[in-house]
């Protein structure tokens, strides 16, 4: 990891919006509302400064602003600095770059103010990829099925998601490159780029990923911001609305080459029968997923009866189920699966496997779980007439359990 002492990781919050689609408050624009008590810029600027590897922080801020900012960040810090931000976020970042200018750090985090979760372990991610590259992004692979639409509102096709990622901040350059960026994009009249990735790629800066979390939600709407107060609330009020669902399912063997497991078709000397591609795996953790909601199981939203489900690929039971937790506000914990054979050997396969379920769910692969057993040679299992498979799964719901 760089050392912030010599290699210099300074900071720039970008906080100078109006926020129009959060609506109107009374505490002002969104990153100056309260959840849990505290105002969303405040807990943003805490999550840096509380950080080991980052120094000097710029806040770029409206200029009708300071009276807010001060009620809204009563110890900002010494290291924390203002400025007055631009008509669009690009000016702003480029503002703030610009007074870093004279002191030329290193490497800076350009990160949006209404970004409150960010968490320790997602920065030092970032800072660490700065010491192979000029510029770091954190995202997370896109998990729902994309559309693209014509201009009355038509399906047009359906976009492969292969390969597509949802970008977050904070967002790491090296300084002297992104600053450069950003001077010839404003140079040039270019000011429609949407992130700080954007400038770095027409610029010609390779980026790269690195896994961005879950909790780091961008709050644009007044919805968000409810949920996000709640969220905090539950801390203080009772106990985490957290449940723990599980699924079991079973296949037997039948004629074919491979068996699907865990989203990965692994060559075998027998399949999986089933109504679908009998991913045992899947299915068992579409159930937990379902239980954690009271949604019924797989059977329930896709009846074997159905003829549209004949070898349909397992992970559309398995995306429907997290975006019916995501619907009723939960965020997946984590997941974990167990699948017992005696037969193919599960090892060689199980980062794929992490990988292919954590693309899936949206979660980054330390949240996911995969592993094997065998069954002793007991049972259908031991004969090795099947495959079965338990999994569990933990999902946060917004509120709180009464303590």
């Amino acid at each position: 990891m760089l050392d912030p002492q010599t290699d210099g990781v300074a900071v720039v919050i970008v906080a100078a919006g109006r926020g129009e689609r959060a609506g109107q408050s009374a505490e002002g624009p969104k990153q100056y509302r309260r959840i849990g008590g505290r105002a969303v810029l405040d807990r943003t600027i805490a999550a840096f400064r509380d950080h080991p590897a980052v120094g000097r922080i710029v806040v770029a801020i409206h200029p009708d602003d300071r009276m807010l900012f001060r009620d809204a960040v009563a110890d900002p810090g010494r290291q924390v600095s203002l400025v007055h931000g631009g008509a669009s976020r690009q000016a702003s970042t480029r503002l703030a770059l610009e007074n870093l200018a004279e002191a030329a750090p290193a490497h800076v985090l350009i990160h949006d103010g209404v970004r409150p979760f960010v968490d320790a372990a997602l920065i030092d991610r970032v800072v660490a990829g700065l010491a192979e590259c000029d510029a770091v992004l954190p995202a997370l692979a896109v998990a729902d099925t994309l559309k693209k639409a014509d201009g009355a509102g038509l399906v047009v096709e359906t976009v492969p998601r292969a390969g597509l990622f949802s970008a977050q901040t904070p967002q790491g350059f090296s300084f002297a490159p992104i600053l450069a960026a950003h001077r010839r994009a404003d140079a040039a009249g270019l000011a429609d780029f949407t992130d700080d990735a954007a400038i770095a790629e027409w610029a010609g800066i390779p980026v790269r990923i690195v896994a961005g979390a879950p909790d780091n939600v961008k709050l644009t709407f007044a919805r968000e911001i409810a949920m996000a107060d709640e969220r905090l609330g539950t801390a203080q009020t009772g106990f985490p609305d957290v449940r723990t669902g599980n699924g079991y399912d079973v296949h037997s063997f039948g004629p074919g080459d491979h068996v699907t497991l865990c989203g990965v078709a692994i060559p075998h000397d027998r399949a999986l029968s089933g109504h679908s591609d009998a991913d045992v795996g899947l299915h068992a953790l579409t159930d937990a997923l379902l239980a954690t909601c009271s949604a019924g199981d797989i059977g329930t939203h896709f009846p074997p009866s159905d003829m549209q489900w004949k070898g349909a690929a397992s992970h559309i039971f398995l995306e429907h189920a997290a975006r019916l937790v995501r619907d009723k506000g939960g965020r997946v914990a984590n997941v974990d699966v167990t699948l017992i054979c005696e037969a193919p050997k599960i090892g060689p396969h199980r980062a794929a496997m992490v990988a292919a379920m954590a693309a899936m769910l949206g979660l980054e692969a330390g949240r996911v779980s995969v592993k094997a057993t065998t069954n002793e040679r007991i049972g259908f299992v031991g004969r090795r007439e099947g495959i079965a498979a338990i999994a569990t799964a933990s999902v946060v719901y917004p509120g709180a359990v009464p303590a």
